[in-house]
């Protein structure tokens, strides 16, 4: 039971283990994005927006004014007429007031429900604006991690040519142990062998290095062992749905709301208020002693400078939204162009991919057929060599061309925003 136990474990985490060494463009990118430090304005734009709007909703509560002052005229207002067994005390050229003033709003116009509007509008166009810098986020993690996959290919095929190499020495160390060959050449297929080993240092050393950029994106370690899932593309469809077109929507939205506030402004304003104050003279004028007084009432407000504005500050938000409107034409043109491009691409590398294949068969027949004359001595190592390396380029054309496809495949579809 305990060796079964035992088993069980080994079996169930080498499928973890394996997970853990594994990673697909997507996933990339999608932690690169959690951990980028832009990511953080979002949650802050949105926490200013909030403020500003309850702030804002606060115009709806009754608004106390409290206010004072002291004064002293140089005249005041006197009753000269006599009048027999009546005295008419004159105030005082000294006086005071405390006044506390409570205005509550009925009827705004709908002003602040239109700045609130417009507060939140303003807060989506700020974000779809992260939104826009975070999708750039994807090309360089995009082309950091095609640059990986280029390195394993070259890699494998490096191996390959090991393979070869260490055949043909085999062969030729037979050769030189019977006496049928010279160590020259020998030696040269070592040589050889030595400076494949040497392409290995350095693409592993590559490797590592894109391994450690990645991993800055994506904020934690990666092994250098671990595996690159190569991305399926799909480029079916060509409609557009970049970040950027959301934004131009946005901003238009943005421009409409404007003028919603400008009629908002430019209509009458209703309210009642409470005055209560303390002070000499109260409301009766003929009271010279300090008294406590109160007035309440309704306001009525119409302030009709604004329309004298408004045309033009209309004039000035419809050329505005041309101005969107221009510059999400000059985006779609460009990106169109970017497309037609990267489809002549992609149909230019599917040929030459075609062509590699043809090329590799053909040179490995001629490799194999130049590895059976070194088994039988007919060429020297320095013509199997030859045509190792022959076969060699034209894999790595190959390589060179597939990863090139994918990349302008990822790319594209980068472009139309999938």
């Amino acid at each position: 039971m305990r060796l079964s136990t035992k088993w069980l474990i080994v079996v169930l985490l080498v499928p973890l283990n394996m997970m853990a060494q594994t990673i697909t463009m997507q996933q990339a990118y999608d932690s690169a994005r959690v951990h980028y430090p832009n990511i953080k304005q979002k949650q802050l734009v949105q926490q200013a927006s909030n403020i500003n709007i309850a702030n804002l909703s606060k115009g709806y509560l009754p608004q106390l004014t409290l206010s004072g002052q002291a004064t002293y005229q140089s005249d005041v207002t006197q009753v000269n007429v006599p009048i027999p067994g009546i005295n008419i005390p004159s105030p005082s050229k000294d006086q005071y007031k405390l006044l506390a003033d409570v205005n509550q709003v009925v009827y705004d116009g709908g002003i602040i429900k239109q700045q609130q509007n417009l507060q939140q509008f303003n807060s989506t166009v700020e974000d779809q604006k992260l939104e826009v810098e975070l999708y750039k986020l994807k090309e360089r993690i995009y082309q950091v991690y095609m640059s990986i996959l280029y390195v394993d290919e070259q890699v494998k095929q490096v191996e390959l040519v090991k393979a070869d190499l260490n055949v043909g020495i085999n062969r030729v160390q037979a050769q030189v142990d019977n006496g049928t060959a010279f160590k020259s050449n020998l030696n040269m297929l070592k040589a050889e062998l030595i400076k494949t080993n040497q392409r290995t240092i350095e693409l592993d050393a590559t490797r590592k290095g894109l391994i450690d950029v990645l991993s800055l994106f994506l904020n934690r370690p990666l092994d250098h062992q671990v595996q690159l899932v190569k991305p399926s593309v799909d480029n079916t469809g060509l409609d557009i749905t970049r970040p950027e077109l959301k934004l131009y929507q946005d901003q238009s939205i943005l421009m409409q709301q404007q003028s919603k506030l400008i009629d908002a402004k430019n209509q009458p304003k209703a309210s009642v208020f409470v005055q209560g104050g303390y002070g000499r003279p109260g409301l009766n004028m003929l009271d010279n002693s300090f008294s406590l007084y109160g007035i309440g009432g309704v306001r009525v407000a119409w302030s009709l400078g604004g329309l004298y504005t408004a045309k033009k500050e209309k004039e000035l938000i419809h050329i505005g939204k041309q101005q969107i409107d221009a510059q999400k034409e000059t985006f779609l043109l460009n990106t169109n162009t970017q497309v037609k491009q990267q489809q002549a691409e992609i149909n230019k590398l599917n040929e030459l991919v075609k062509s590699d294949a043809e090329l590799i068969v053909l040179r490995k027949s001629v490799k194999d057929a130049a590895n059976a004359q070194l088994e039988n001595g007919v060429i020297a190592a320095s013509d199997y060599v030859r045509e190792v390396n022959a076969e060699d380029q034209a894999r790595q054309s190959l390589i060179t061309h597939q990863l090139q496809l994918l990349q302008a495949q990822v790319i594209l579809q980068t472009l139309l925003g999938k």
